[in-house]
């Protein structure tokens, strides 16, 4: 076995989010604060914030949260299955990077991941699966054999947050705050499990 074939699971730990509390994580990830116009209280952990978020006049903020609150590895799991919740609003041919995403997150290998992001890269357009594909390329490690260094560390979580809030877009206005609301129930989990 070559080391592109090892399993990424050793590189993943038990946790579900980041160490820092939101106050930190605004302080150290610049993206984050151009992003979420919401500012977090100092001491306020991630569920008490992300609940402000969700109350507040700009939900989607709350997705954008937690795209970068989680760990990238469990934000892009989060982010497969808030696009299978809204399954029925991808494009046909964005199922194939779907089912590779499914299959990266029950086994990840470095060999997968890298598969994913060349074919992300190449795509003819960047629809959720698409951008979900490129995020899960930047999650861990480097992004292709050749890359001498990781992606910066807001990579992965912007494309979340672009994969997640494009195909929340594509919902007809009636049922968007229905999908935003269980989108941002199973982001509460994440933060619920920490």
């Amino acid at each position: 076995m070559n080391a592109s074939d090892q399993n990424e699971t050793t590189e993943r730990p038990h946790r579900t989010l980041r160490d820092e509390e939101p106050y930190v994580l605004f302080a150290q990830l610049e993206r984050l604060s151009e992003l979420v116009k919401l500012r977090p209280r100092e001491n306020e952990d991630g569920l008490r914030f992300l609940a402000r978020l969700r109350a507040s006049t700009t939900p989607e903020e709350a997705v954008t949260f937690t795209a970068f609150a989680a760990l990238p590895t469990n934000a892009a799991g989060w982010g497969y299955e808030c696009l299978r919740l809204m399954a029925d609003h991808l494009h046909p041919q964005e199922r194939p990077m779907m089912q590779q995403i499914a299959a990266w997150l029950s086994n990840p290998t470095i060999r997968m991941r890298h598969e994913i992001m060349k074919e992300a890269l190449w795509a003819p357009a960047r629809g959720p699966s698409v951008l979900l594909g490129l995020a899960v390329g930047w999650s861990t490690g480097r992004p292709a054999p050749n890359d001498p260094e990781p992606a910066p560390v807001h990579k992965a979580p912007v494309a979340i947050n672009s994969a997640v809030l494009s195909c929340l877009a594509r919902v007809p206005l009636s049922q968007r705050s229905v999908y935003l609301a269980r989108i941002l129930d199973m982001a509460e989990s994440l933060f619920r499990a920490y």
